[in-house]
């Protein structure tokens, strides 16, 4: 079962490709979005990466949490469902 992991603090600049490829070193990521703004299509600072193992995402959330990705230090822990 796929784990969906929290990403905050996200520079604007990051992109898919540059959120994917800071998980993938911990193991097979589904998908990685950073969310954008509907209207203007500007990144609102935070996404979600989705990981094929539930080991491989804890493992990828101790490691990154609190870490740089593209200069800004990023939160990363696993998302909760939308109520």
């Amino acid at each position: 079962m796929s784990t969906n992991i929290f990403v905050g603090n996200l520079s604007f600049s990051t992109t898919n490709d540059t959120l994917r490829s800071a998980f993938e070193s911990f193991g097979e990521v589904t998908s990685a979005n950073v969310i954008t703004d509907r209207d203007t299509g500007r990144s609102r600072g935070f996404g979600f990466v989705e990981m094929a193992s539930a080991e491989a995402a804890n493992t990828a959330i101790e490691e990154l949490d609190g870490s740089e990705i593209d200069g800004r230090r990023v939160n990363v822990n696993e998302a909760r469902q939308r109520r």
